[in-house]
């Protein structure tokens, strides 16, 4: 049982690191087209915030370094999404961005940490921050429901990266096996839930897979048939113009 647990554990952490890089794609389409377009920066933000709290964790609870570690790398990647997002997206979403990520990443978990290093000491304390970590993992996995409803209202899957929702799906469910295995109720209900949304993220994609393709079909179709016959110069350099300020 033991040598399975660490197995799940091994392999919870390789999942994990992947997933962190998962959103890559994302962000170079997002650096090539100098635009978020209709990209969330939720899940990056609640994602810091869960990895900053079970860094926190690992550093205080002896013989969980790799969590640290693993948690560590995480917090780098996200911070470097967050900044790209923060550089490529108007002005009105990059001021939400950034007074969201401050509440969240820094006065949250600061107060957390305030919080658990004067209130509480040895397990005391480790269990306190594990039961918050395990909150926030269900935030993270949660955090995607707003690109869902997108998703549904618009028919596309365009904008809800599929490797971030296929490693939540399978990460989710690494670790699902690894807390029914070490018998570990807080690790398991945050990283169940992780599987269930993930996999009702999948679920759409099964359903809405062509449906940007069709959306976009459509739109050209209607474009053509408002396209007026003879051209406008002086309207299109305005828009030229207009774009470029």
């Amino acid at each position: 049982m033991e040598d399975a647990s660490f197995i799940f554990g091994v392999i919870g952490n390789i999942i994990s690191i992947l997933m962190f890089l998962s959103p890559v794609p994302t962000f170079w389409k997002i650096i090539k087209q100098k635009s978020t377009e209709d990209f969330s920066s939720l899940p990056y933000i609640c994602t810091l915030l869960n990895c900053s709290l079970w860094t926190y964790y690992g550093t205080i609870k002896p013989g969980e370094y790799l969590v640290a570690t693993v948690n560590g790398f995480g917090i780098l990647v996200e911070i470097i999404y967050i900044i790209l997002f923060l550089i490529y997206a108007q002005k009105s979403i990059r001021v939400r961005t950034a007074i969201l990520a401050v509440i969240l990443d820094v006065v949250i978990f600061a107060a957390a940490v305030a919080t658990t290093l004067l209130a509480l000491q040895g397990d005391g304390r480790s269990g306190a921050v594990g039961v918050m970590g395990a909150g926030l993992n269900i935030v993270m996995y949660s955090s995607p429901l707003s690109v869902m409803k997108t998703v549904v209202t618009t028919k596309s899957v365009e904008y809800m990266p599929f490797l971030l929702s296929f490693f939540f799906f399978l990460n989710g469910g690494v670790w699902l096996l690894y807390a029914v295995l070490v018998r570990d109720v807080i690790l398991g209900v945050p990283n169940g839930t992780g599987f269930l949304l993930g996999a009702m993220q999948l679920g759409l994609y099964c359903i809405y897979r062509n449906g940007g393709r069709k959306v976009s079909e459509k739109r050209l179709e209607e474009g053509m048939q408002h396209e007026p016959l003879i051209s406008q110069p002086n309207n299109q350099s305005h828009q030229r113009e207009h774009w470029a300020t």
